[in-house]
């Protein structure tokens, strides 16, 4: 009877593990499938049983990010995110999740550890280079007052498209319930999308909404469009509604395609069409045209992007064909969804980002536009556009001053709500950088020059040609530190380091000319590096003088390379070059050389190859006499007054005490052990006292140095000879032992 009860028990316990086993797999092809609201209720079910695990729990968190429920998506992603399967995109939306729960500290955090996992994702790089995010976005002001529309319902309603001709506006929204028409979305499991028009009131209320024809809205989505400046065409979003097979991706999903319509005189739309350029295989949509009607823009996720949903543009000809799409690139793009674009009449490019960084879900960014028909500037639109939750369809309508975006935030009449804004504060790049580069010598323009914008570690922001006046401009951002350096060919390079850190920002220009000097064939190249590492100091302060007549031949500061470079025009083959040269940097030895040889061929003399330009840092704990050329200093027999030769050694100890005023020193005496420990360490001590006189008299905070006899505590060859025991030192092992040490005690 037991062993029947057991192997009943058993055939259950596989049944049911089987069914699990099944169910799972269920729910992981509704999730393939973009299914999430259909794959979460069977993985909920799955939860505490045989086939629960991490992986089940990341793909449950990621439906309810999917589906709007970040309560729930936080608390499960909290639940697996420690574990070995967890992803970096379960870091990155864990962190996403947070922030739009309002949990903006540990969001932080998340984001901070999804960078170290990818290292050049640029989601988190976006967040490492602006620690201080939310302080910008704040500092740039307030530009808009916004409303929430009366026309919303507790469905989703999003949109604000304007009609180009008349007083109309198109929104796309949920609310129709149909009868006997699968009418269900499997992602959330709420109604599909139709599109609606409607007239704007003077407050941009929507008014007289009505549902437009059922030969535009299928049973499937409808979604966001645009009109052709002239009215006489409409673009528009729509899932594929193509029959059978070609429906639906080799996953199943059934992708968005644009589609094209004539506008009527009566304003209905006609002789629909698939742009040439959507596929079965990929989403294409969210379409606005630039007011010249020769650029549509639009997003996707077709192949050769940077992850999600990228934006590209398109030239529409006039024969009314297309031009091959193009990526807008990382300026715009990063690996999470870059959505629903808008070109304003006056060339603002609105769009809104999740990988970006931003306050929460979806932000509406905007690209600012510059003189050469491009984008310069990528800025976060602020409050109260933006907050925590998903922020998205921003449009502008002719006058762009007015529009309307959409939210799912708190406070709405449902799901997404359409609100309308007025700009009251215009989105605008003042902060510029301009100048003229110029011939060193002769000051001509040098038009045609390469110029350069980086950030303070070398990282190409810009660059320009210099126009036919040898100007050159950058638009910049505030709190960021520059270089702008320019090039031409058989010119040496210039470049300058400027900031806009605690700069105005209503400041308009930045003046920095850059002076190209002329190769003359023949140039005095120096690297100076670092004595232990090696690596190219940058900020030492490098002064050349010609001893030949006593001119400054060279002074600057070198960069990050450690180098400088100057051209030679007043020497030819066979001269004699005699240069002194000095190098000087806080926290390093000062250090001054002769260079001295005859020129024997054309090019670049590489000084630091025949002369030593390295530098010794100052260290805590670290002997001077090391460091430079002292030689010892000797006393007459059993006295310690200062002598002559002892005096020119002390003297570079004093030169180098006024070159660092906040360095202290300490001077140690040391003995040889000839003679009783009592007698060298008083005759130790009193020469020690001497020479740190000698050099309190000639330096500035003379307390800065003290001085200590070790007699012959410290021997440097350990050979004793006290009482019975004979040395066995030779006469130079004992002239090591017989030292002055100056020890730097602090810096």
């Amino acid at each position: 009877m037991k062993t029947r009860i057991l192997v009943v028990s058993f055939l259950v316990a596989t049944m049911t593990v089987v069914g699990q086993s099944g169910k799972l797999k269920k729910a992981d092809n509704y999730f393939q499938k973009l299914s999430y609201s259909y794959a979460s209720l069977l993985y909920e079910e799955l939860l505490g049983g045989e086939m629960d695990s991490p992986k089940m729990k990341s793909n449950l968190a990621i439906c309810y990010y999917n589906t709007g429920e970040m309560k729930k998506s936080e608390a499960t992603f909290a639940q697996m995110i420690n574990s070995d399967v967890a992803t970096r995109e379960d870091f990155f939306y864990y962190a996403q999740a947070l922030k739009q729960n309002g949990n903006y500290a540990e969001s932080d955090l998340w984001m901070e550890k999804f960078n170290k996992i990818a290292t050049n994702d640029t989601r988190g790089l976006s967040y490492v280079n602006n620690p201080t995010y939310m302080e910008k976005i704040e500092k740039q002001g307030v530009h808009f007052t916004i409303a929430n529309l009366s026309c919303n319902t507790p469905s989703a309603d999003f949109g604000g498209y304007p009609s180009t001709v008349n007083n109309d506006a198109y929104f796309v929204s949920s609310r129709r319930k149909r009868v006997f028409v699968q009418n269900e979305w499997s992602w959330n499991s709420k109604r599909f999308l139709d599109l609606y028009k409607s007239t704007i009131a003077g407050t941009s209320e929507l008014e007289n909404v009505q549902l437009i024809t059922k030969k535009v809205n299928t049973r499937f989505h409808e979604g966001p469009m645009c009109f052709t400046f002239d009215g006489k065409h409409v673009y528009f979003t729509r899932n594929n509604i193509e029959k059978g097979a070609n429906r639906k991706d080799q996953k199943g999903i059934q992708n968005l395609k644009l589609y094209r319509a004539t506008v009527d005189s009566k304003g209905n739309w006609t002789n629909e069409e698939v742009l040439s350029f959507n596929s079965k295989e990929y989403s294409v949509g969210h379409p606005s045209i630039t007011s010249d009607g020769k650029t549509l823009y639009f997003a996707s996720d077709m192949p050769g992007g940077f992850g999600g949903a990228d934006l590209y543009k398109v030239a529409l000809n006039a024969d009314g064909s297309y031009g091959k799409p193009e990526n807008l690139g990382k300026q715009f793009n990063t690996e999470g969804q870059e959505m629903f674009p808008w070109i304003s009449n006056d060339g603002h490019l609105f769009f809104s980002s999740n990988g970006h960084i931003g306050l929460g879900g979806l932000d509406v960014f905007v690209m600012l536009p510059n003189k050469n028909g491009g984008f310069d500037k990528l800025m976060n639109v602020g409050k109260p556009v933006n907050g925590q939750y998903d922020d998205f369809a921003f449009t502008m309508n002719k006058d762009n001053q007015t529009g309307y975006f959409s939210s799912n935030r708190e406070g709405g009449k449902g799901d997404d709500d359409i609100y309308s804004y007025v700009l009251t504060k215009p989105f605008k790049q003042n902060l510029v950088v301009e100048g003229i580069v110029a011939d060193l010598q002769t000051k001509d323009i040098l038009p045609g020059s390469t110029v350069y914008l980086k950030d303070d570690k070398g990282m190409v922001f810009a660059t320009t040609t210099a126009d036919d006046k040898g100007a050159y401009s950058f638009e910049l951002e505030p709190d960021k530190n520059y270089v702008v350096a320019a090039s031409k060919d058989k010119y040496y390079g210039d470049l300058a380091n400027f900031s806009t850190v605690n700069l105005n920002p209503d400041m308009e220009t930045i003046k920095q000319n850059l002076e190209l000097e002329k190769d003359p064939g023949l140039a005095l190249y120096c690297l100076v590096t670092d004595g232990k590492s090696s690596l190219p100091i940058e900020g030492v302060k490098l002064t050349i003088i010609d001893k030949t007549n006593g001119s400054e031949f060279l002074s600057t500061t070198t960069p990050e390379t450690g180098d400088a470079k100057k051209g030679i025009d007043d020497k030819k083959i066979n001269d004699l070059l005699s240069y002194t040269i000095k190098l000087e940097k806080e926290g390093y030895l000062s250090k001054t050389v002769v260079y001295s040889q005859r020129i024997v061929k054309p090019g670049i003399i590489n000084v630091h190859e025949e002369l030593d330009l390295t530098m010794d840092k100052l260290d805590i704990g670290m002997d001077l006499a090391t460091l430079i050329d002292i030689k010892p200093i000797y006393f007459d027999l059993g006295k310690y007054a200062i002598r002559k030769d002892a005096a020119l050694e002390l003297d570079k100890i004093v030169k180098v005490m006024n070159d660092y005023p906040t360095m202290q020193i300490e001077l140690g005496s040391h003995t040889d052990c000839r003679s009783s420990y009592a007698s060298n360490e008083k005759l130790s001590t009193n020469r020690a006292n001497a020479s740190a006189a000698y050099i309190k008299a000639r330096i500035k905070n003379p307390e800065r140095i003290y001085g200590k006899g070790y007699g012959e505590y410290k021997l440097k060859v350990d050979c004793p000879c006290e009482g019975a025991v004979k040395s066995t030192c030779t006469e130079a092992e004992h002239q090591q032992n017989r030292r002055t040490e100056f020890v730097i005690i602090k810096m």
